[in-house]
């Protein structure tokens, strides 16, 4: 068996040597050293286990938080986002990945609001979730969290910044007998340069107990202050889960799926760091570009009610069944008053939500279920 590993090692190994660097485009040759190494395995482009039974890792005793200690051999590719150079050294890197996998997984968590689902981290222990923007939706929404052993928990939203996408939650109080729950530790975002090695955690297509939270090894391709461009193969379901560095603290939230599953955006940590106490006070502020809530409908903010006077074709209004000269009453649990304040009330949802909306038609009431559309 090593004999074999060895041999496939050494090859991927001088198909690298022989090749151009691979930072920034997304199929690396060093990923697939690694995933030699880590018996990866590919279902539909997803990634789906981070552990080899033949190098199994030597794992801490206590995963309260997820910093794993870098060993001496891995210091200049935490660093620098080099390869492996050695045998020896991959397998460092297959054990520091395997410890990192499992500690991720007690923290990372699957998202439910109404039909819509996600990913999120729990990042203290009290509780609160980091998530995607679009993930959470809008302030005070009731949420059900589930833990990797298939536990719901009851949560509620908090702050969403929209102009990079960064939400968060918070579980409901007096759900753990008064511990602390597991959680990642928090790390550092404005260091991070293309080519680090980086693990990213979730549940694509949704939460599969069977599954469980699955593991992907990438590198970033890509870094500025807003969002990080990596390889790792996302899919829909991992928006909002996290990613992590060599050393086991979470540097990004799982953002925007790209078309190629392998070209994905993730929102910096420092972003939550730097707006943590709105966020969670559950100020909502902002627009993310590709996310912008749209009713497809115009009024006239100078009347005293929300008077519908044009329902766009083939918008959310118009598939809800909304028509022209409707008064909008109520828009989800907000009382609207004049056509402005249904403007607000839309740019306070998300692209997707399902809401539910109250008019008068001809002096009798009407009831609709809008799916809010999205524009740019």
């Amino acid at each position: 068996m090593i004999a074999n590993f060895a041999s496939r090692f050494e090859a991927a190994l001088q198909n690298f040597i022989t090749k151009p660097p691979v930072v920034g485009k997304p199929q690396s040759i060093a990923l697939t050293i690694v995933s030699l190494a880590l018996g990866v395995g590919a279902v539909g482009g997803v990634t789906v286990e981070a552990q080899s039974p033949a190098v199994a890792p030597t794992l801490v005793a206590d995963y309260r938080e997820t910093e794993i200690p870098v060993p001496g051999g891995l210091q200049e590719i935490l660093a620098a986002g080099s390869i492996p150079n050695s045998l020896a050294q991959l397998r460092l890197l297959e054990q520091q990945f395997g410890q990192i996998s499992a500690s991720a997984k007690l923290c990372t968590v699957s998202i439910k609001i109404g039909q819509a689902q996600g990913c999120g981290v729990i990042i203290d222990g009290g509780g609160k979730v980091l998530t995607a923007a679009h993930v959470a939706m809008r302030p005070n929404k009731p949420a059900t969290v589930i833990l990797a052993n298939g536990r719901r928990l009851d949560a509620m939203t908090l702050g969403l910044n929209k102009n990079v996408d960064a939400g968060m939650l918070q579980i409901s109080p007096g759900q753990n007998k008064g511990a602390d729950w597991p959680h990642a530790t928090l790390g550092d975002s404005s260091k991070l340069a293309r080519g680090m090695w980086c693990i990213a955690t979730g549940h694509p297509s949704g939460f599969d107990q069977t599954r469980g939270v699955v593991t992907r090894v990438g590198r970033i391709a890509r870094v500025n202050r807003s969002a990080l461009r990596t390889d790792c193969a996302l899919i829909g379901g991992d928006s909002g889960g996290p990613l992590f560095d060599l050393s086991g603290k979470l540097i990004a939230i799982h953002s925007r799926i790209g078309n190629d599953v392998e070209e994905n955006l993730h929102i910096p940590i420092d972003n939550y760091s730097k707006s943590w106490d709105r966020l969670v006070a559950g100020e909502s502020w902002g627009t993310l570009p590709g996310f912008r809530p749209v009713l497809g409908v115009q009024g006239n903010s100078q009347v005293e009610e929300a008077v519908i006077d044009i329902v766009r074709p083939n918008s959310a209004a118009k598939k809800a069944g909304i028509q022209q000269g409707d008064i909008i009453k109520e828009f989800g649990d907000r009382k609207i008053t004049d056509f402005q304040s249904l403007k607000e009330a839309v740019a306070e949802t998300m692209p997707g939500e399902n809401v539910r909306v109250r008019g008068q038609r001809d002096g009798s009431p009407v009831f609709f279920r809008v799916v809010i559309g999205r524009g740019e």
